[in-house]
C-alpha cells in the first residue's frame, strides 16, 4: 500500500505518524489483512466512503486576520456535557480485534482529553466495565435487535452503569454489501482455517496477542446470543439475521421513553427524518451514513449538513459524523452549523497501529490542528465559526 506522497519514506513507527493517513498505513502493516479491510472497507464500490472525506475539499475556509488569538477556547457543550474539543470519538464495534487494549485504550484517551466517546452494543469490553472505570462522557451505540429481551437488557445495563447517552443506530436494518469482507472471509471471532491461516500468520504479534490474552467476546451480547462471541459470524450476516428490519418511528419513540435520558439518533441523512427526530424529543442526531458501509451512493454527511442544520438546527443538536481526517474538517463542519463533529476510523487506525499510545497521538494531532486552524481563521472560540467563513468551489 504505497503512501500518497512521492518522497521515498515509509511509515514504520508511531513517531512517523503525523496525520490519519499515516496511522492508516501503519495499521495496514500491523493487522492481518482481513482485520484491516474490515476497518478500512465499505459497501459496494466504496464511492460514499471516499466522498465522505472528499466533500470537505469542495468547501474552502475564508480566514480573518488581526484578531488577537493568543488565547482561544476549543470547548463546546454537547448533549448536556462540556467537552474540551468539538470532537466525538464515534462508537465502533469489535475493538479488541484491532488491538488487544481495545475500547479500554479509547476510553482512557477520551477521559484524559474530556471527550465524548461511545461503545457499540457489539463492543469487546462490557458496558459495566466502561461505566465503572472511566469518568468521561460516554454513550452506548444501541442496535435494535429482534430479541426484545436483549434490547431491554442493553438499556438497563447502560442505565445501571450511568452512561450519559444512548445513540440508536437507525441505518442498519439490513447490512450493506461489504465486498472486502466477503473476499477476506472476515468473521468475528476470526476463524482460523487452512484457507485463512496465511492471512493471520503474516502478523504473528497480532496472533499471539489474540490467542494468549483474554478470550475475545462480545460481553454485551453473549448473555443472550452466541453469535460473535462463541459462534463465528460475519458482520453482514449478524445484521441481516439479528437486527430488526421492522424498526420504525413508533419503536424509536418507545425506546426514547424507556431510556428516559439523553437520546441521539445515529444515521439520519434527510431533513424530513431530522424533523421527525426533533418532533419526538430526541436531543441530538448524528448526520451519518455509517462510514459508507451501508448504502453506497448516498450523500456524504458534510454535503447534507447545511440542509439539515437549516431544517432543525434551532431545535436539536446536530453532529457531523464521518469522513473527518483533519482538524480543518471539524472547523468546516462547525462553520456550516454543526454542534460537533465525530468519526471512527480517525482513531481506529491509530488504535490498530499502537493501542492507547496511538489513539493519544491521533487525538493530540487533531487537537493541535483545531487550535492552529482556529488561530489562522481568526476566531477565539468555536462559537465564532459561521458560514460567512466558507465558500463552495
Amino acid at each position: 500500500m504505497p503512501h500518497k506522497y512521492l518522497v521515498p519514506y515509509s511509515i514504520r513507527s508511531l513517531e512517523d505518524c503525523h496525520n490519519v493517513e499515516d496511522f492508516r498505513e501503519l495499521a495496514w502493516r500491523k493487522l492481518p489483512f482481513p482485520v484491516f479491510h474490515y476497518i478500512d472497507g465499505a459497501a459496494d464500490d466504496e464511492l460514499t466512503k471516499a466522498r465522505n472525506t472528499a466533500a470537505f475539499a469542495d468547501v474552502d475556509l475564508v480566514p480573518n486576520v488581526l484578531a488577537g488569538v493568543e488565547e482561544i477556547d476549543t470547548s463546546i457543550e454537547i448533549m448536556g456535557r462540556k467537552t474540551a474539543l468539538p470532537l466525538i470519538l464515534s462508537p465502533t464495534a469489535l475493538q479488541r480485534l484491532f488491538h488487544w487494549q481495545g475500547e479500554r485504550a479509547v476510553a482512557k484517551v477520551a477521559e484524559r482529553h474530556n471527550l465524548w466517546f461511545g461503545i457499540s452494543s457489539l463492543s469487546s469490553v462490557s458496558i459495566e466495565e466502561i461505566g465503572a472505570d472511566y469518568a468521561g462522557p460516554k454513550m452506548l451505540q444501541y442496535y435494535f435487535h429482534r430479541d426484545r429481551g436483549l434490547n431491554s437488557a442493553l438499556l438497563e445495563r447502560a442505565r445501571d452503569a450511568k452512561f450519559d447517552a444512548v445513540a440508536l443506530t437507525v441505518d442498519t436494518i439490513v447490512s450493506g454489501n461489504r465486498e472486502r469482507c466477503k473476499r477476506s472471509r472476515f468473521k468475528t471471532p476470526p476463524e482460523f482455517t487452512p484457507a485463512s491461516f496465511a492471512s493471520y500468520a503474516t502478523r504473528p504479534r497480532w496472533g499471539l496477542n489474540f490467542l494468549l490474552r483474554e478470550r475475545f467476546s462480545l460481553p454485551n451480547l453473549e448473555t443472550h446470543v452466541a453469535e460473535g462471541s462463541r459462534s463465528a459470524i460475519s458482520i453482514q450476516d449478524y445484521f441481516d439475521t439479528m437486527l430488526d428490519p421492522n424498526m420504525d418511528w413508533k419503536e424509536v419513540e418507545r425506546l426514547r421513553n424507556d431510556w428516559g435520558g439523553t437520546f441521539c439518533l445515529k444515521g439520519v441523512m434527510s431533513a424530513a427524518d431530522a424533523r421527525r427526530a426533533a418532533d419526538i424529543g430526541c436531543d441530538a442526531i448524528m448526520v451519518s451514513n455509517h462510514g459508507g458501509r451501508q448504502l453506497d451512493g448516498s450523500r456524504a454527511p458534510f454535503d447534507q449538513l447545511a440542509e439539515i442544520v437549516d431544517a432543525v438546527g434551532d431545535r436539536i443538536e446536530v453532529i457531523c459524523d464521518g469522513g473527518v481526517r483533519r482538524g480543518t474538517h471539524i472547523l468546516k463542519a462547525l462553520a456550516m452549523g454543526a454542534n460537533a463533529a465525530s468519526g471512527g476510523r480517525l482513531y481506529l487506525y491509530a488504535l490498530a497501529a499502537a493501542g492507547e499510545a496511538g489513539v493519544e497521538r491521533a487525538v493530540s494531532i487533531l487537537q493541535t490542528e483545531i487550535e492552529r486552524g482556529m488561530r489562522l481563521m481568526g476566531v477565539k472560540s468555536v462559537e465564532e465559526l459561521n458560514r460567512s467563513m466558507l465558500r463552495t468551489r
